[in-house]
């Protein structure tokens, strides 16, 4: 029998392993570093055998050459390691990846794209590096296009974790399944809209994204340089208001945002809640539990921790 036993929504910055000295608000850095160590502790008393790991994708993984809405690596995994994050194979539950990919399309609903060699880069491996460390676990690695547009809808993300649900319930081998959603909250990259770039620096990105799948390491120091200097633009009452609706059991309400108009609100790095609103799917929405929320203009991010655990949410409700 297969069970999903959590949900965990987490924020990532590679700047919590290049710039932690030089973080100004430390207390809030703290507090949201610990929350990660919690939501950890949480996954291992979940004694997950796997995690469903939905993540986003920073051109280190796919470029411009080739960019799916939905990616499931169905056999090696090789994370890109930049930025201090975990580098090298990821282990794999091949057999559950393969059931998801077999069972998504043969069903018609879904025609998702797979990987047998998949680069990852750390919109997923920071979850790796925090909240899977130590845990013996394989992965099903889901990457969603979140910054690439056209992007899927946040409807069609919806649709995709409860069908995933769905398979993932019907697969028939023992499992139990964690799912983490990694990325956002409000945030703003100093990244070009790739179909019409203006000036020197977004010409350069969109050259990476374009040829960087050789080599794009060769990019990286003045991809960094660009995300450095970039202003913040975090928007706390969006993200408060999406916590709500996580804590809530609604984070469905979501899908009444375009992509234009998600951006509008919260920034175009905001599209990364793509990957909490599939992983809520996937949980059902049960109502979750919000371990942590920080902005964090060094961060460029509205930083947040959250989790969804349906065996408390079954206690709760028998009580």
């Amino acid at each position: 029998m297969t069970e999903i036993v959590l949900g965990v929504g987490a924020s990532h910055s590679t700047l919590m392993n290049t710039h932690w000295e030089e973080t100004l608000h430390k207390d809030r850095a703290e507090r949201f570093r610990d929350a990660l160590a919690k939501a950890r502790d949480a996954l291992a008393a979940a004694r997950p055998d796997t995690v469903v790991l939905v993540g986003s994708n920073h051109f280190r993984g796919f470029w411009l050459d080739l960019i799916p809405s939905f990616t499931i690596g169905v056999g090696e995994c090789v994370a890109s390691g930049e930025s201090g994050t975990p580098k090298g194979p990821q282990p794999v539950d091949v057999p559950l990846a393969r059931h998801l990919a077999n069972s998504l399309v043969e069903s018609g609903r879904f025609d998702v794209a797979f990987s047998a060699r998949l680069q990852i880069d750390h919109g997923q491996s920071h979850a790796i590096q925090y909240l899977l460390d130590g845990l013996d676990v394989e992965i099903v690695p889901l990457v969603v296009n979140v910054f690439a547009p056209p992007l899927p809808t946040l409807e069609r993300c919806e649709q995709l974790g409860r069908a995933i649900r769905e398979t993932v319930l019907s697969f028939p081998e023992d499992r139990r399944i964690a799912v983490i959603g990694s990325g956002g909250l409000s945030h703003r990259l100093p990244w070009p809209d790739w179909r019409d770039p203006h000036g020197d620096d977004e010409e350069f990105m969109v050259g990476a994204w374009l040829d960087g799948r050789e080599n794009w390491q060769d990019y990286d120091a003045r991809r960094r340089e660009i995300i450095r200097a970039a202003e913040a633009a975090i928007t706390p009452e969006f993200d408060e208001e999406f916590l709500s609706l996580l804590e809530r059991g609604q984070t469905h309400r979501t899908t009444v945002f375009s992509t234009e108009e998600l951006e509008k609100a919260a920034g175009n790095g905001a599209q990364e809640l793509r990957t909490w609103l599939l992983m809520a799917a996937v949980l059902d929405h049960v109502p979750g539990r919000r371990l942590a929320y920080e902005p964090m203009p060094e961060w460029l991010t509205g930083m947040a921790v959250a989790v969804l655990d349906p065996a408390r949410t079954h206690s709760e409700r028998q009580s």
